[in-house]
């Protein structure tokens, strides 16, 4: 662990000595990995049943298959005697997690510990692009941070998770850190039809901007407009908008149909314009499966109502992957991603594509927040996002050819007892063992790092650390896992040829040695 901790020259001295504080806990921490080991303390028998010998060896052998590759490196002439020393230095495979606490923690200390986990446990961020708490004010986007990210802002407020940006900071002294530490970063939202989290306040009202329009809509449709808040809070329809149909509210309001596409290109070309290449990926639309589900998309509507009553352009999945694909370089990969993970979801994702939208990345989200669905796991009843063989179903039902990002993964605790940590740390590294073994997985993105830093309705056992940034037994499994299990480092001697041959994780590695000379070389490789 300590070696682990302190290699990279960029880690910050405060944040090293922080983290090298874990290596000290380790060995109390204990992770069974199988039925032999501690079952009746943490895991009962119906547990390990499900998990089996057999299960754990073909997981084994699809890692093997699916995470490694085969690498021949020529060194050329080396000193008589002398091993090559071959080091992994970085995984393809993505080990992500969202970095909306990004100096929010309340103490310089904290805030340390946090961020360096960014470039040593995880190698990818997912990064807050929430329209709503990025441009609360119309034309005046949150790009750089003002006074209400600092450090100083969030040691002195009382109740963090009552402010507006709390778990939401200005994205761009969030990206230059992680561009310094050499992580990739996913950007999320673009598009989301959900008005609690995403749709800013003041679309609606910008859009009526045809008079007629507006006082049919404000007599027939709502009876008071959003207003700023606290939180955003839900339009108050009238009983008869519920009874209109997508078509109806097209005929009914064509000036603000075309005025919502029009602020929907806009925020996708204004991100892509600042950005460029600079955010590696994005979710050009989030959780629209259900849209799909309800009937949206209707040729010749131009308006739908999505969920919640949410109004939206009728097309808005395809818009936006247009309009990202237009305007954003080629290189950057375009994710959809979803919650839902049924036929619905798959046949949205084929049609898009038949369309001709350029969708690089499929999105796949498990929360499990509740922590009576944790315990019954242990119980070997596990619901349906932690049942491997419902893990395996839903693969193959959203494989389209494409590679799949786990993009949000909650596997909470089940309590604040050893036990009930433990079994989230055992569910932790089963759960990722297996989603590693599965040929088409490109990544996995934990989603609440910390305790007690989730959004309402999300539980505050579901992180890594305590609240205080103290490491659960999930950190240390997962840690064993992408650091240590599932990373390559060994000593070969090359053949007469001078060639080094291995079998390695997919990743970067760095080959050092000395030549016949006495000096020292070393050469960076990819192993694909």
């Amino acid at each position: 662990m300590k070696r682990f901790f302190t290699r990279g020259a960029k880690i910050l001295s405060l944040a090293a000595l922080c983290l090298g504080a874990f290596s000290a806990q380790a060995k109390q921490f204990r992770i069974p990995k199988n039925a032999a080991e501690d079952t009746d303390k943490i895991m009962s028998q119906k547990y390990w049943d499900i998990w089996n010998p057999e299960l754990q060896k073909q997981i084994d052998a699809d890692i093997e298959a699916n995470r490694k590759a085969d690498a021949v490196v020529n060194v050329g002439q080396v000193k008589d005697g002398t091993q090559v020393v071959v080091e992994q230095i970085s995984h393809d495979f993505i080990f992500g997690a969202h970095i909306f606490n990004f100096d929010q923690l309340g103490a310089p200390a904290l805030d340390a510990k946090y961020k360096a986990l960014y470039g040593t446990l995880f190698n990818s961020a997912t990064v807050s692009f929430y329209w709503y708490t990025f441009e609360m004010q119309q034309g005046r986007p949150r790009f750089n941070s003002e006074y209400w990210d600092g450090q100083k802002f969030w040691a002195e407020t009382k109740s963090p998770k009552t402010e507006p940006h709390w778990r939401r900071p200005a994205p761009e002294n969030v990206i230059k850190f992680c561009k310094q530490m050499g992580i990739r970063v996913h950007g999320h939202p673009l598009i989301w039809d959900i008005r609690l989290f995403h749709i800013p306040t003041w679309l609606l009202d910008s859009c009526l901007t045809d008079p007629q329009e507006r006082e049919v809509f404000m007599r027939d449709i709502i009876t008071k407009l959003p207003e700023f808040g606290v939180r955003p809070k839900p339009e108050q329809y009238t009983e008869n908008y519920k009874k209109l149909t997508g078509k109806d509210l097209s005929k009914m309001f064509p000036v603000l149909a075309q005025n919502l596409k029009k602020a929907f290109e806009k925020r996708i070309i204004e991100l892509a314009e600042y950005y460029g290449d600079t955010v590696d990926s994005w979710d050009v639309v989030n959780e629209a499966a259900q849209a799909y589900k309800q009937g949206g998309f209707k040729d010749g509507d131009k308006l739908m109502k999505s969920r919640f009553g949410v109004i939206m352009p009728a097309d808005f999945v395809f818009d936006a992957f247009q309009t990202a694909q237009k305007h954003f370089p080629k290189k950057v990969k375009l994710n959809i991603n979803d919650y839902l993970m049924g036929k619905d979801y798959r046949n949205m994702i084929e049609e898009m594509i038949s369309r001709g939208c350029k969708i690089d990345i499929v999105g796949s989200q498990m929360h499990i927040f509740n922590p009576k669905a944790i315990l019954a796991a242990a119980d070997g009843r596990p619901p349906a996002g932690i049942s491997p063989s419902n893990v395996y179903n839903i693969m193959k039902t959203i494989d389209v050819g494409k590679p799949i990002h786990l993009s949000e993964i909650t596997i909470t605790s089940a309590d604040n007892t050893d036990r009930g940590r433990m079994i989230q740390a055992i569910i932790a590294r089963n759960m990722y063992r297996l989603w590693f073994s599965i040929k088409p997985m490109m990544g996995i993105t934990w989603w609440n790092v910390v305790d007690g830093c989730g959004m309402p309705g999300e539980p505050s056992l579901s992180g890594l650390f305590t609240r205080g940034m103290n490491p659960k037994p999930a950190f240390y499994a997962l840690d064993e896992l992408i650091n240590r299990e599932w990373r390559t480092n060994l000593s070969a001697a090359p053949d007469a040829d001078g060639n080094v041959k291995f079998r390695g994780f997919k990743g970067k590695y760095r080959l050092s040695w000395f030549d016949k000379d006495g000096k020292e070389q070393f050469k960076i490789v990819n192993v694909k």
